[in-house]
């Protein structure tokens, strides 16, 4: 989010755009990554050594409130933790692996059909929509795939190995 728009954003809630403020949506917006506010807290801390952890939750409390910023849980593949992102015009899927915790992000027309559909079939006015995805990537299904062959290889052969060792 620009400066400019970040800042009449802010103003159009009654809030001004703090030093602090600017320092987490520009990490937000150039890391193009899903933090969470221990993470964001310390590369904040880089760059501003004054800034502390109770700012840092509480401008992402505000953030949120303000609707500059997205809360989510990704699927709790990190247990209760939290991640965050600047909220974007178009509405995306997370789709989250449950292994590796790898998350992608899908933009897709199918999203906002689903949108149009659940508004005309429930006379719903929808403001927001998140969706998650929860599955395996590529690569874990892979080695998920191992796990399972060798775990029926050992299930296979525990009878008979117990039995010659007796």
């Amino acid at each position: 989010m620009t400066q400019p728009a970040a800042r009449e954003a802010l103003k159009q809630r009654g809030f001004r755009l703090t030093r602090q403020r600017q320092i987490l949506l520009d990490l937000l917006d150039r890391t193009g990554a899903h933090l969470d506010a221990e993470t964001l807290y310390r590369l904040a801390h880089e760059q501003d050594p004054k800034l502390n952890r109770v700012t840092v939750y509480r401008t992402l409390k505000m953030l949120k409130e303000s609707g500059l910023v997205d809360e989510l849980d990704l699927m709790h593949h990190a247990g209760d933790q939290h991640y965050y992102e600047t909220r974007r015009k178009q509405e995306h899927a997370h789709i989250v692996c449950l292994r590796c915790g790898k998350v992608e992000e899908y933009f897709g027309e199918p999203l906002q059909r689903l949108k149009r559909q659940v508004e005309k079939t429930f006379g719903f006015q929808i403001l927001i929509a998140r969706t998650e995805i929860g599955g395996y990537c590529a690569h874990c299904q892979v080695l998920r795939a191992q796990e399972v062959a060798e775990a029926e290889q050992a299930s296979a052969a525990g009878p008979a190995a117990k039995g010659k060792r007796g």
